[in-house]
């Protein structure tokens, strides 16, 4: 699979430093292992069995704790009203197995150090609560990478709202003129789209985005450096 654009192209300009801002979950790094089990630890309290299987459950993982949650009722018939008193106990399950599981996407790291090279700044804007995103981005021994990194609990606005990708852009030493969002999802595509930027999506994670207008779409972590030379120069 090669990568493709769409007609449109970007001319960056001004004194700032090029950017390329990434999602995390699903994007950078595969979480859905220790997110799936922190689920199921949940039900298990319950006393109920094993709800969700890593393999199957991969896409809806990274819709977050809610959406595992919902699926696991779904599947025990009932039982919804107890998502909202079973989701801190979910995090605190995730915060406490973070990274057993998780690892970073083949290439990611290569890719992002390739780009700190040719002299770019590089942030993560993630729908995921800071304080975790930091500390899985440490046990994973990539924090040094990025310049930012901004969560879903950063601002009062979260993703698609572009405040947390343009903060992320600004806190990088960046600006909006010269930079782009590389994700996964509806979501990430409609975060650049508000912020005026070029969207990329990679087409390695779970979620199938096939059929998403979007600006570039990325077989491998290998052609990055292609595509954003391609949209921001």
């Amino acid at each position: 699979m090669s990568c493709y654009y769409s007609n449109r192209r970007y001319i960056a300009k001004g004194q700032r430093m090029r950017t390329v801002i990434f999602d995390l979950d699903g994007t950078l790094a595969d979480t859905s292992g220790d997110l799936i089990a922190a689920a199921n630890a949940c039900f298990q309290g319950l006393g109920e069995g094993v709800m969700l299987d890593p393999g199957q459950d991969q896409a809806v993982a990274l819709r977050g704790a809610r959406a595992m949650l919902r699926l696991g009722f779904d599947r025990l018939d009932g039982g919804h009203e107890q998502i909202e008193a079973q989701f801190p106990v979910l995090i605190e399950h995730y915060r406490a197995a973070i990274s057993v599981h998780s690892h970073m996407l083949p290439g990611a790291v290569e890719a992002v150090e390739q780009l700190l090279h040719r002299g770019y700044r590089t942030g993560i804007c993630t729908n995921k609560p800071e304080a975790l995103a930091e500390l899985l981005m440490q046990d994973l021994g990539v924090r040094s990478l990025f310049h930012s990194l901004i969560g879903a609990d950063t601002l009062p606005v979260r993703k698609p709202d572009p405040a947390p990708f343009l903060t992320a852009v600004n806190l990088a030493g960046g600006a909006a003129a010269q930079s782009l969002l590389v994700g996964d999802t509806v979501t990430d595509r409609d975060t650049s789209r508000a912020a005026k930027v070029p969207s990329v999506l990679v087409a390695f994670g779970p979620s199938d985005v096939s059929e998403l207008e979007c600006d570039a779409v990325l077989p491998n972590y290998a052609e990055l450096d292609d595509v954003v030379r391609h949209l921001i120069g």
